[in-house]
Formats: C-alpha cells, structure tokens, sequence
C-alpha cells in the first residue's frame, strides 16, 4: 500500500478508529449540502429524534434544480419548489449557512466551496454528489456520498469508508494552443478507461499540472469519478495558498492563513512517497480531445479518427457499436465536421470565470451559427457578477448566447434546460450519458470551454487551434 502521500497523511489524521467492518471511521471536516440528496437525510434524523452535530461544519446551497432563466418563487417547477422549500425549512431549523439565490453567494456546490474559502488542504470534505472530488484541486481529500451517508454525517460528523490504493498520475511538459485542463482529464480516462480508477485515488502531478492555475485543477480533479477514481487530488502549493488568501476564509485575517499553512505544506505528499501505481502522460503530444461516444472514456483526439469498434478491447466493443450508432458517427472519420443544435458552456466542470474569459476571447466580434441555441451559465452568483462587470455578458449577449443565472443547468437537464429530441450539443459538462442532458434521444459531445465556443460559432465540432483570439480585458 502507499506511504507518504497526501493521501495516507489526511487520512490517518482524520481517523477516529477502526470499525468492526474493517472500514475506518474518518472525521469530516467540511460536509456540503445541496436540495437534492439531503431532505430524506434531514427526515431520517428527525424519526431518530437527533439534531446535527456539526452545523458550523456544514455549508448549504441550492444547484440541481434551481432554474437559470426565471428565478421567482414559487418555482414554476413545483418539485423544484419542494426541494427548494424542505431545504430552506432543513437549514433554518439545523442552524446551516445556506448560500440561496438571494445571498449573491449562490451556485453550484463545488464552485461555492472554493471561491469562499470553505474549501482548504488537508481536509476531508463530503457532499451527496459524485461530482465532489473537484475540491482535490486544493489538497483535500473530498467524496461523493451517499443520502444514507449523508444521514451519518449530519448526525456524527463521520462517515465509515475503506482505504483506496494510490495512483500518481504525472503529466510531464507543456500543454499546447487550444489545449487545457478539460483535455488532460479526457485524455487520461480515455487512456485508462472509465474503470481504470476502480479501488483508487488519483494523485495529479508533473510539470504540466504544476503551471495549471486552480480553475484547471479543479477541472481534472473533477472528472476523476468518471474515471472510476474514488477521488483525485493535487498537492497544495503557492498556486493554492494564492487562491485562498483571497477568499473569505482569509482575505481579512492573514493571522490565521499564516496559522494554517505549515499544516497544509505538511500534508503535500513526500519526496520519497510510495505509491501503488504511477502513470505518466507526455502533455507535449497532447491535442484538444472530444468524445465521439456515449461515455467520458470514448474520447479521440480532434485530428484523430473515430476507432471501429472491432479494433477495441472485446469487452468494449459491444458498448462502441452502440455509441456509434446513437452519436451517428463513422469509424475513420475525425469528429471536425460534426455538426451541432446546442452549445452548453457550463457545470461544476467548466463555469468557473477562467473559463468563461477564455471561451469569450474566442466568441468576440463572432455570432452563433444560425442553426445553434447556445448558453452560458456561470458557476455561482459570484461568477455570473465578476463575468458581467468585466463586460463578459455582453460579448456572449452580442454574438448570440443566451447568458443565464447560477445552477447546474444542461448539465444533468433537472431544470428547464434540456436537449429537445435528437439535439447534439457541444458541452463543458462532464458526463455524455444517454439521456444525461433531458432527452434520450440527445447527443452530447463533451470538450473544453473554448471548444465549445468555437463549435457554437461554426455550427459544427471545430479544432479550436483553427481559429483566433481576441483580447476581452
């Protein structure tokens, strides 16, 4: 087993014992809630007569359901509204922080936690969303868990769970032109399949995830369920302690970021630590990679040609032949060319406001092909605020985007924004799931923000290297 890695160090600091299950008892230090996985939480402690244990260490927003274009209450969703009441009631009564659309803080979860400051190394952090392994970026070790789990850790501050094993994953060299974070991470589950992660965390490191600034290390570390991972993290460095000292968390108390930060320059992994698996990926070869298929892991280079499915492993060969046939892809052929309905900018994956600069240096002085619905929905409140006083809004406005409030939106389609019928979209999201996006009948095509971008422009997946920037500053 692995010795001296973050990992081990944030574990075995936060082990309250050994349960009779084998599992350890981990204490947790941030617990993230959202209105989807948490009432059925909240019900199971008031059958029990139990309060939270922990309040200060629980934060609350509302993501999944909020709707990005008309936010008055009631909801015209009435489950929405539900979800969005019981939470509120939830919060209030348990004496929560709740970040609510009327705060100027709202957003989705793990866009929230780390422009706050809540986020920080070497702790453990939980949320009932697979999608938590993104505040890795930071050094923490953070897990998607269950509602049941949730229950236990509302009622405990603790959650029951086995060790992993360690893969360190080293991307050596300099990514190139029109290549980013979002490219990284699709490359390496193409590499090592959306299984690959099984019974791991994936420790991030190497020259090229060193130059990332924190957007694009939340952007891998985020994607690391798809790769079957546990959780990805990468150890803190001055890029981290840069970020957090401008949070809330720290902004106005440097006296307590000094008092932290030995801790966190402890927990980074050592010189010499073991690891049970390491990977290493040249970033020099990298190119912009989309997924031609129905999994994160079915992905190609842009200038590469689809794989037929009789050149796969045979136990992936089944599911290739399926994708193909529902993505309408030809085995040879590249993915330039393929054209699109719907371009999403968005998600906990790529909504942060690096990532909306980037793909507006593109748009600008640019329209939307005549046959796209595209739409921007920043990350959080704060984003969306940060995006408009830089003039952002307005240069996706006037190249045709419809420019949207905070929320998890097309990404998971629990809203009003859906794919309609057989729509293909160019999405920043994370998952391309059959029916992911609202229809079955959809077809998403995950890439880089600026990708998407430049599909939304020419109406059809384009090599983003293809087509200039213009300074937006």
């Amino acid at each position: 087993m692995s010795e001296g890695t973050l990992y081990d160090k944030v574990w075995n600091e936060h082990t309250v014992t050994t349960l009779p299950t084998g599992q350890t008892q981990l204490f947790v230090g941030l617990h993230l809630i959202h209105e989807v996985t948490s009432p059925q939480a909240f019900g199971m402690l008031r059958e029990r007569d139990m309060e939270v244990a922990f309040p200060e260490r629980t934060h609350a927003t509302v993501d999944h359901i909020v709707p990005t274009a008309d936010q008055s209450r009631p909801y015209a969703d009435g489950a929405a509204e539900e979800m969005m009441s019981e939470l509120e009631e939830n919060v209030r009564e348990a004496g929560i922080d709740f970040s609510d659309p009327t705060s100027g803080d709202q957003g989705i979860v793990h866009v929230i936690g780390p422009e706050q400051g809540l986020t920080q190394p070497g702790m453990t952090i939980v949320c009932g969303d697979s999608h938590t392994s993104t505040h890795g970026a930071f050094g923490a070790l953070a897990f998607g868990i269950g509602t049941s789990q949730i229950r236990d850790v509302l009622a405990t501050g603790c959650i029951a769970m086995e060790k992993q094993q360690v893969r360190k994953i080293e991307v050596t060299g300099e990514l190139g032109d029109g290549v980013e974070a979002k490219d990284v991470i699709l490359e390496i589950i193409r590499r090592l399949g959306t299984d690959g992660g099984v019974g791991y965390v994936y420790e991030y490191a190497g020259e090229a995830i060193e130059n990332l600034g924190m957007e694009g290390r939340m952007s891998i570390c985020n994607m690391s369920i798809e790769g079957g991972a546990r959780a990805g993290y990468v150890n803190p460095d001055e890029t981290t302690y840069e970020w957090l000292a401008e949070t809330d968390a720290f902004r106005d108390d440097p006296e307590k970021f000094e008092k932290l930060k030995p801790y966190w320059e402890s927990v980074r992994s050592d010189d010499d630590a073991e690891y049970d698996d390491v990977v290493t990926i040249d970033g020099n070869e990298l190119e912009p990679v989309v997924t031609w298929g129905t999994t994160p892991g079915q992905g190609v280079g842009i200038t590469e040609p689809i794989p037929a499915p009789e050149d796969l492993p045979e136990d992936k060969q089944d599911t290739a032949r399926r994708a193909q046939e529902h993505m309408r892809v030809t085995p040879g052929e590249t993915m330039q060319g393929y054209p699109i309905d719907v371009a999403f900018l968005g998600s906990c994956t790529n909504a942060r406001l690096a990532d909306l600069r980037r793909a507006a240096a593109l748009v600008k002085g640019r329209q939307v092909h005549e046959d796209v619905r595209a739409m921007v929905v920043p990350g959080s409140q704060r984003v969306q605020t940060a995006a408009e006083e830089e003039g952002l809004k307005d240069v996706f406005e006037e190249a045709g985007f419809e420019w949207r409030n905070a929320g998890c939106s097309m990404c998971l389609g629990m809203n009003e924004d859906q794919l309609e019928g057989d729509e293909a979209c160019a999405s920043s999201s994370n998952r391309n799931f059959v029916g992911r996006q609202g229809s079955k009948d959809g077809r998403t095509v995950l890439m880089n923000p600026r990708m998407v971008a430049a599909a939304a422009i020419r109406g059809e997946v384009t090599d983003v290297r293809e087509m200039k920037e213009v300074n937006v500053a």
